[in-house]
């Protein structure tokens, strides 16, 4: 990728990020479902990760405020949310995040993970998205499904005015008629020319909202075509929610990487990255 400003690095604990540096995984379940599950999980894609010598971040979500129904499953909520996920970053030994929502849940968060994750339908909030900076921790600032990649820095200035300038940008899709989103690949050219380090979200960018009545469908099949597509572009790192069963997630199933068709995919996308990133 050309930039017009100078390549960006952000540290997530011992993972560095960088749009010129070799590829970097955001991966988990959507939200914690379980202590037992999370630990596992994390376990299993910490392994796989270390197999392939790609650094990994975990992610999954104490609370999913944006669910399409009020039966949704959120998560077991901010107190044992953050629990179990300072347990898997002092037992499994990888850096964490999870979203917040709300300004409130901004310090609690930061005094736990190592990354934080504002949601899409929120980066036009000023006041959300500088709390959520103005802890001092990086911060993945996820792109509206609504918005033009060349707002996202706009996004990033009110978040690096608070004196904070370790963001990631990240690419979910945009809303494409009702219910269906595609994705822009020269989008993510336009965001890395603000120097901050680019992040694909493989998974939402092939969710279907609101595609099952009560929840959001998605097109899994699709991911790897995407998630290789971007990584050619010459990402920083691809974000992939995964779960062991997908079909059984209480949320996000239909989007998400079976973790049995997970490791194939990273060793192809790994593969690619080596190859741009030579050049």
């Amino acid at each position: 990728m050309t930039t017009d400003a100078p390549h960006r690095t952000v540290r997530v604990g011992p993972v560095t990020f960088g749009n010129h540096r070799p590829l970097a995984v955001i991966a988990g379940p959507c939200v914690i479902e379980s202590r037992d599950s999370a630990l596992a999980t994390a376990t299993v894609l910490r392994d796989m990760t270390a197999r392939l010598g790609l650094p990994l971040v975990y992610k999954s979500s104490f609370d999913k405020a944006n669910r399409t129904s009020l039966a949704g499953f959120r998560g077991p909520g901010i107190e044992e949310g953050l629990a179990i996920l300072a347990q898997v970053r002092r037992e499994i030994g990888v850096p964490v995040v999870t979203d917040v929502h709300e300004i409130a849940q901004a310090a609690p968060a930061a005094a736990v993970v190592d990354l934080l994750q504002t949601p899409a339908f929120l980066c036009r909030q000023t006041d959300f998205i500088q709390a959520v900076a103005a802890t001092g921790k990086p911060v993945n600032l996820k792109k509206g499904q609504f918005l033009a990649p060349e707002a996202m820095v706009r996004v990033a200035d009110k978040a690096a005015a608070t004196g904070n300038r370790d963001l990631l940008l990240c690419e979910r899709g945009y809303a494409f008629g009702y219910g269906n989103l595609v994705v822009d690949m020269r989008g993510l050219e336009i965001m890395a020319r603000t120097g901050y380090p680019v992040v694909f979200d493989a998974t939402h960018s092939v969710q279907l909202p609101g595609g099952l009545g009560g929840s959001s469908g998605g097109e899994r099949r699709f991911v790897p075509v995407l998630a290789r597509a971007a990584v050619a572009a010459g990402v920083a790192a691809v974000f992939l929610e995964t779960h062991p069963d997908p079909d059984h997630a209480p949320c996000a199933g239909p989007n998400m990487i079976p973790f049995d068709r997970l490791e194939g995919l990273l060793r192809d996308l790994k593969r690619l990255d080596e190859v741009v990133k030579v050049h």
